[in-house]
């Protein structure tokens, strides 16, 4: 019955632009509704966009040198629209279904002057994402450097836009791009903190009340820094288990988890599809699935330090093993110094949070000490040296990870059956086990057998350059115009397109403008 529900409410809430008809050239006005990372040409929003007598969703592009846009005014300019490209080949990331899943169905490009007007009325939310943009404003008006201003900006109000592509990377490539992100472990600090100072000023008599007003604070913060996807569903989250001790119900993590997720998906079914939901819950219940297990063949937790120490690695562990089979299908990465990374500097997540909210609420009100500011800029920088440090392990990183679904479905009863042989390994269950990776390899070499077999010629237009790919076995060569951005093929384009074939050895060619066709192993292709 719910699972039938489920479709009707997903049909009802599928977008679609075919009902919209704009053209080209249009005079628009439009509202930012939020910002979205800047990249080297253009600043980039989402915008609510009144063209004619129809309203839209749209990305709005404008030019990287142009002032601030914000949420108290109206904008009127001149624009180019257009619908978003759908891929050429099923391997490439579909954007156009990833904006459509956010109700946008149109990408607006500015070049000309924009002209604004104040909002006559401005809403709750507007107000709440002008005062972010504030304090934003405030903290790159501080004396710190700009890697410590835009972490500070990253951690506590999730905005990373204007963040350094090398951090991106660091983090990206040590595994603790969820320390930049807002995510549980964030939320959880701050309730915490709080939690811990109401504690101290309330009576014992009136401790449930300390729990209410941190979340209702945790909720006024989520609703400051815009309701993002992951700050919602930590949210969620962290109130469904506090609201079973309000009642007086013995907490159940699985029963919190699967009301959570429901809660969610009544609110907007297409949360389903987004990455960072199936990881938040995969962690979380990795946590519950593999922690006690893998915690007691650590040392006696005979003291405090101890049970912080342990409990982290464990934690830490549980959600890395039971997040890598979607981690490996999705992003076709990884890294084993992530491991060793999480278990240096998660354990000092929470102070960094606790300092970056402090800061954050002191610049917020204006006070700017500059020993404090100098203080966090030395803390910052010495962990930023550290991530970078650990991302530049070449060796243990492998990248162009094919994974197929059904793969990724064996790879899980695998991790399901490891809490039994954890748990009591005796020749059953490590019996059990074996065959279940046995049958997984069994499964990955047929199908790096069959992808082998097919030899595939395909033609790619990236903005205005060519590139050419020939596949012979499990070998490619690609074909780049010599003035195209080759870092960039590489990543939409070369790296995709090996994890999905199962590509072994990449070669890569230049060739010039002029050049009408290549020959490779004897065979001419014509390019034109």
């Amino acid at each position: 019955m719910f699972f039938s529900m489920g479709i009707f409410i997903h049909r009802q809430n599928t977008f679609s632009s075919e009902n919209i008809s704009v053209p080209r050239n249009e005079n628009i006005k439009f509202k930012i509704s939020k910002k979205l990372n800047t990249n080297e040409k253009n600043k980039k929003y989402e915008a609510v966009i009144q063209a004619g007598h129809q309203q839209f969703n749209a990305v709005l592009y404008i030019p990287k040198e142009h002032g601030e846009l914000d949420f108290i005014h109206y904008y009127r300019a001149d624009a180019y629209l257009s619908e978003p490209k759908l891929p050429q080949y099923d391997f490439q990331f579909d954007y156009s279904k990833y904006l459509s899943r956010k109700d946008i169905g149109y990408q607006c490009y500015i070049r000309d002057e924009i002209f604004a007007a104040p909002k006559p009325n401005v809403n709750l939310r507007e107000q709440f994402s002008q005062k972010r943009l504030n304090v934003l404003q405030n903290i790159d008006s501080t004396a710190m450097s700009s890697q410590s201003r835009e972490f500070l900006k990253g951690i506590i109000l999730a905005d990373r836009t204007e963040t350094d592509p090398q951090t991106v990377e660091d983090f990206n490539r040590s595994g603790l791009v969820h320390f930049l992100a807002i995510s549980g472990t964030h939320i959880i600090v701050i309730f915490g903190l709080l939690h811990s100072l109401l504690v101290r000023i309330f009576p014992f008599t009136l401790r449930k009340y300390t729990i209410i007003l941190s979340l209702i604070f945790i909720w006024l913060f989520a609703a400051f820094i815009g309701f993002g996807n992951s700050v919602v569903r930590s949210c969620i989250m962290l109130s469904v288990y506090f609201i079973y001790i309000l009642l007086q119900r013995k907490p159940d993590l699985l029963h919190s988890l699967a009301l959570s997720a429901l809660i969610i998906l009544m609110m907007d079914t297409r949360q389903i599809f987004d990455v960072g939901f199936q990881l938040s819950f995969l962690a979380v219940l990795g946590i519950f699935w593999l922690n006690q297990p893998i915690l007691k063949y650590f040392p006696k937790q005979d003291h405090w330090f101890k049970k912080i120490i342990f409990n982290t690695i464990s934690i830490s562990i549980s959600a890395q093993v039971f997040t890598l089979p979607l981690v490996l299908y999705y992003f076709h990465q990884f890294s084993l110094i992530s491991i060793v990374a999480n278990f240096i500097i998660v354990p000092f997540s929470e102070l960094i949070i606790i300092f970056s909210f402090l800061m954050t609420g002191l610049i917020a009100f204006e006070l700017d000490f500059m020993l404090i500011n100098k203080a966090y800029d030395v803390v910052i920088h010495i962990l930023l040296d550290a991530i970078h440090w650990f991302s530049g392990f070449q060796i243990p990183f492998f990248d162009n990870i094919a994974m197929h679904l059904i793969e990724m479905i064996s790879l899980y009863w695998i991790i399901y059956l490891m809490r039994f042989t954890i748990l009591k390994p005796n020749i059953k269950n490590s019996t059990k086990i074996i065959l279940a990776a046995f049958g997984f390899f069994i499964l990955r070499m047929g199908l790096n057998f069959y992808e082998a077999q097919k030899a595939e010629v395909l033609f790619y237009d990236f903005k205005k350059y060519k590139v050419l790919s020939i596949k012979k076995r499990s070998k490619v060569c690609f074909w780049v115009d010599v003035h195209a951005d080759q870092e960039k093929i590489i990543q939409f384009i070369v790296a995709p397109y090996c994890s999905s074939r199962r590509i072994s050895g990449i070669e890569i060619r230049n060739f010039p403008d002029s050049a009408e066709s290549v020959v490779y192993e004897g065979k001419m292709y014509n390019l034109r």
